[in-house]
């Protein structure tokens, strides 16, 4: 992992880069970090060269200074790309990051010929019951109960069941350590950002990879898809954790999508299921032991 430090800036931006292969940044969601995509590292990395940031306040990355705002995410990762001399950039975002995907794309259509977004959508502006809930409670839970009990909370919706153990630990620990000031701000963030009116201004070939059982409607993520000439794939059984509870069917659409192989609307995408319980606690700790790694690296 590599530290990148911004122009004329005091704040420290970390990025992995692993593979060769045409450009692909991985941006994660609201109270995670660049390693909640090693599910998909693996399989991405024999094609691509994935690009992989901790966002402001987030992992190892500096705390969000001041008033945050999805574009200002967004023109972040624009100054990483061009740090890294990049004209042209895939991008895939889960959740919040999938807002910052793109908005990155409308800040810079040539530039993007590819976008995947999982379990996001172009407006969180509350316009819904659940919508409501979703900006309303996760807060309110952190100033009554603290940022440890909020965060198991937090997972155990999002892997509620049994088997899901080993990914509801690892999610109530990452979440955990999240700054609070800068958890608070990107939420509010997302709130206050909606991309509805700038949408005709997509050009790249888009994916939208929901799930069957997300926090926020299925009904809007179809109705979006088909406002921006995007495919979907949704995902029977999942919950908001795809690239987590999914991996076969998020990789799958993924690697599809970014070697411009057609994704066939009509295939039935369903949750992982049950898998082997030594199996799905060794995927768990390989992740938590990749993190760690970096730490002492950083640490050092």
């Amino acid at each position: 992992m590599t530290t990148f430090r911004l122009k004329n800036k005091t704040r420290s931006l970390y990025y992995r880069v692993r593979g060769k292969g045409d450009n692909l940044l991985l941006i994660h969601g609201l109270g995670g970090s660049g390693a909640d995509w090693e599910f998909q590292i693996r399989a991405l990395e024999r094609r691509f060269r994935v690009i992989v940031p901790d966002l402001p306040g987030s992992g190892f990355s500096s705390p969000v200074e001041g008033s945050c705002s999805i574009a200002a995410l967004a023109e972040t990762l624009w100054a990483l790309v061009d740090h890294l001399k990049l004209q042209r950039i895939n991008i895939a975002g889960f959740s919040l990051g999938g807002a910052v995907a793109l908005e990155m794309a409308l800040q810079r259509p040539a530039s993007v010929p590819r976008l995947a977004m999982i379990n996001s959508l172009a407006t969180y502006r509350i316009d819904h019951w659940r919508k409501w809930l979703e900006a309303r409670v996760p807060p309110l839970l952190i100033r009554l109960l603290g940022m440890k009990r909020a965060a198991q909370f937090a997972a155990a919706r999002l892997f509620p069941k049994t088997w899901q153990q080993p990914l509801r630990e690892r999610a109530a620990s990452v979440i955990s350590r999240s700054d609070v000031g800068s958890y608070l701000g990107m939420a509010r963030a997302l709130e206050r950002w909606s991309a509805i009116e700038r949408l005709p201004r997509l050009k790249a070939r888009t994916l939208l990879i929901a799930a069957e059982h997300d926090f926020t409607p299925l009904a809007e993520k179809l109705g979006m898809a088909k406002l921006m000439g995007a495919q979907i794939s949704v995902v029977e059984g999942s919950r908001h954790g795809t690239p987590f509870d999914s991996i076969e069917a998020t990789n799958s659409c993924l690697l599809a999508l970014f070697s411009d192989r057609p994704i066939r609307p009509t295939r039935r995408w369903v949750c992982d299921g049950v898998p082997a319980c030594s199996r799905l606690a060794r995927i768990g700790r390989l992740v938590e032991n990749h993190t760690s790694l970096h730490q002492l690296t950083f640490g050092a």
